[in-house]
């Protein structure tokens, strides 16, 4: 039987908070993240301020290609989540930057093709792409948070393997040159179950039939753990791979 502490956290973690675009402000204090060794803001401003063209993949609510302003006035976000879409829409609208739902269409278009944590269709990029343009990707790899998966008794994250090594190998089929790869496995640390939850229905492909209910044992077990130890530590897995368009002939 639980106890009234344990149904408390439970309830608590059930009712979860809301969220704007990818803003996890509310787990501050409950969960901490480390980061890998390079910046990946760090790594885009001196793209960006050479650019004339830039295109930001999967922009989530906006918030990083907000912070990396000045932008060039030809700079395009891609949002498909229609729950993210009406916040990027309102942060990038100062800036004079349209959010799409879709890939541009044409054709060596940009200067600079930015994504962190979102797609990477490694042929649309080589089109859009000008001679000489780069690419600077930030990417979750599959097997990031599987420490929880674990400790919940579900299936692993991802089916397929998506690494450093599958991802420059998809670029380099495109016909980009990859110039550089980095890959880390950062460590996450929650300090309340409410913070398990809430990264869980944040994040629904880590755990794919997720839900407090179905999972309530378990995470009545991890609470526990939790409580104990004061912590559970999950490592995440990050890699980043810079490419570019060769120069034509």
């Amino acid at each position: 039987m639980r106890s009234n502490r344990q149904e408390d956290e439970l309830n608590a973690a059930a009712t979860g908070a809301s969220m704007t675009g990818w803003e996890f402000a509310w787990l501050d204090g409950l969960a901490v993240a480390s980061e890998p060794s390079w910046s990946y803001p760090e790594l885009a401003r001196p793209l960006i301020r050479r650019s004339a063209a830039v295109l930001d993949l999967d922009t989530g609510g906006g918030e990083l290609l907000a912070e990396l302003a000045p932008l060039p006035a030809h700079t395009v976000a891609v949002e498909s989540w229609s729950r993210n879409t009406p916040a990027a829409a309102a942060r990038l609208g100062p800036f004079g930057v349209p959010v799409h739902a879709e890939l541009p269409s044409g054709e060596n278009e940009f200067d600079l093709v930015l994504s962190r944590h979102g797609r990477l269709p490694a042929f649309d990029i080589a089109r859009l792409l000008k001679p000489g343009g780069v690419l600077l990707t930030q990417q979750v790899g599959s097997d990031d948070l599987a420490d929880l998966n674990v400790a919940l008794d579900a299936p692993p994250p991802h089916p397929r393997r998506w690494d450093a090594e599958v991802a420059a190998a998809s670029l380099r089929a495109a016909g980009l040159r990859v110039t550089d790869v980095r890959e880390e496995h950062p460590l996450v640390a929650f300090h309340d179950i409410t913070a398990v939850v809430h990264q869980l229905r944040t994040v629904p492909w880590q755990i794919r039939d997720f839900s407090p209910q179905r999972y309530e044992r378990a995470l009545a077990r991890l609470a526990a753990t939790i409580r104990a130890r004061g912590v559970f530590t999950a490592r995440a897995h990050r890699f980043l791979v810079q490419a570019e368009r060769p120069t034509e002939a």
